[in-house]
């Protein structure tokens, strides 16, 4: 199961999305970069992350609203999830960011 990293450009910076496969739903978001070199390697760490639990937070938002954050091995933040409807829902999208990221090819509408 492979989705997509859509790299894209925001004024002068740049981002990611990993959309899942067949759906086309976002999982996470990236932080912005200041080039464009930097997303890809934001994309390069989200591709061997993904795989480890251990790599995920949990979280609620102040409005109870469950989403999850990747991280690097460094604890740095390399995308952040959509919010979701329940925790179960979290968890689900945790596995999909996990089966997808590893192989997702890229999209570069930059």
């Amino acid at each position: 199961m492979a989705g997509r990293f859509v790299l894209k450009r925001s004024g002068a910076q740049f981002y990611f999305v990993l959309q899942a496969s067949g759906n086309h739903e976002t999982l996470i978001t990236s932080e912005r970069y200041v080039s464009k070199q930097g997303a890809e390697n934001g994309i390069a760490s989200v591709k061997t992350n993904a795989p480890h639990d251990q790599r995920y937070e949990h979280k609620v938002a102040s409005n109870g609203t469950p989403y999850f954050v990747l991280k690097a091995a460094n604890g740095e933040p390399i995308g952040t999830s959509e919010m979701y409807s329940s925790h179960a829902a979290r968890d689900h999208g945790i596995e999909a960011t996990k089966n997808n990221a590893p192989t997702a090819t890229t999209a570069d509408e930059t």
